[in-house]
């Protein structure tokens, strides 16, 4: 294993090793939950996408789970959700040393890797860097490597110098000029690595560029996150400030603030510029102390959402946060990052039972249900999701190093 995650400042690269020190760290003391509890968690979710594989058809990959047909959703290689399984898959193995886990996911590899020469979405962060990104990191297999940095030069292309941001959708069915989603943050991750590994700055650049353009336009008073951005394409210019997935355009969709949150913790890790720390525990304090936010710390699909308490929760915003807030809570040694810290355990206790968990063998060997793709468009309401999986494992793998004493491992 040699992957060098790289450090950003804002005038010039820095070069740091496949750790980077976290803040002050956290006393093991600290930590509530018990190996063992952690480890049935991963153990369990083995089992589970054991099953899952079997339901896999040739050249797809899984997406959800449908609760008329009983069956398992697979999707073609262009979903923004494609690498999640692959990805999950690389977690299981990373824990487990399983090769029948390492043997899957290298053959579903190349279903995704013709998307390295896309330039049609801006989603081939998810896609490749999940999935390629933790095989190269846990391989080294240099093949793996082409794929990552000819993908990073494909995503770039879709950045607007006069925008500042890079593009989120093509089809914008007449809505929009330039929309930019608080999604995309979750994309720089990608381009910090490529920089860091090619020496070219220019994917770390566009990377701060675009961090800079969504945290002077994405964000409320409140630290809260609108969903889409519509910039003229010529002039930069704000048009609108609207949702395509959360309850209304005023309103706090659950997920995007947990992109968000993990998006600037993440580009503070890369690149140890102040204002992200502080953005990021913005967010997090906007969560945590929402007063919509349930007592068990798994958000409803939206805080906003018309009919609370009676409407959907979120597992996949939930585990997107728990994940983000482990990390958080290294960078720092008050009382906020304890705070982080407790809130993650929590949603790792909640999502680790029921109604959260899936049964054992239940529903086609996905480990969480009770996820919501798009209340709105009605797609993929209260059902199993991949990246509700992906982030939960990667938070229990986070948590794991924690027990051992070890420096949190930053990004993929």
């Amino acid at each position: 294993m040699h992957i060098k995650i790289t450090c950003f400042r804002y005038y010039g690269l820095l070069l740091a090793g496949f750790f980077l020190l976290a803040g002050c760290g956290i006393n093991k003391n600290a930590l509530k939950l018990s190996p063992s509890f952690v480890d049935r968690q991963l153990l369990g979710a083995i089992d589970q996408y054991k099953i899952l594989q079997s339901h896999v058809d040739e050249g797809v990959l899984p997406r959800t789970f449908s609760p008329k047909t009983k069956k398992v959703i697979n999707g073609h290689n262009r979903l923004w959700t494609a690498g999640f399984y692959i990805g999950t898959l690389w977690y299981l193995y990373e824990f487990s040393g399983d090769e029948a886990l390492r043997r899957e996911a290298e053959r579903r590899l190349p279903i995704l890797e013709k998307q390295k020469f896309s330039t049609r979405t801006h989603d081939l962060g998810f896609i490749l860097y999940c999935s390629y990104g933790n095989a190269w990191r846990l391989t080294g297999n240099n093949e793996y490597y082409d794929v990552l940095l000819t993908g990073a030069e494909s995503l770039i292309k879709r950045y607007n110098p006069a925008v500042k941001s890079i593009r989120s959708w093509d089809q914008t069915h007449g809505k929009w000029k330039f929309p930019v989603i608080v999604d995309n943050m979750m994309n720089l991750e990608y381009l910090n690595w490529a920089s860091g590994e090619s020496g070219n700055p220019t994917y770390g650049e566009i990377a701060i560029t675009h961090a800079n353009t969504t945290l002077k336009n994405h964000f409320r008073e409140d630290h809260s996150s609108y969903h889409v951005i519509d910039y003229h394409p010529e002039t930069g210019e704000v048009l609108h400030k609207h949702t395509h997935q959360g309850f209304d355009n005023e309103s706090a969709w659950a997920r995007g603030q947990a992109w968000g949150l993990y998006g600037y913790t993440m580009m503070y890790r890369d690149t140890e510029k102040k204002e992200y720390l502080e953005q990021a525990r913005h967010i997090a304090d906007f969560i945590l102390n929402h007063p919509n936010l349930p007592e068990d710390l798994i958000p409803y699909w939206d805080f906003n959402a018309d009919g609370i308490p009676n409407t959907f929760r979120d597992a996949s915003a939930g585990a997107i946060t728990a994940s983000a807030l482990l990390e958080l809570s290294t960078f720092g040694n008050d009382g906020k990052s304890k705070r982080y810290l407790q809130a993650a355990e929590t949603m790792i206790r909640s999502l680790s039972a029921s109604p959260y968990k899936v049964e054992t063998g239940g529903k086609g060997g996905f480990i969480l249900q009770h996820s919501v793709g798009s209340f709105p468009g009605n797609s993929e309401v209260d059902v199993p999701l991949t990246y509700a999986d992906y982030y939960y494992v990667e938070a229990l793998i986070r948590y794991k190093r924690l027990l051992a004493g070890k420096r949190l491992r930053m990004g993929h």
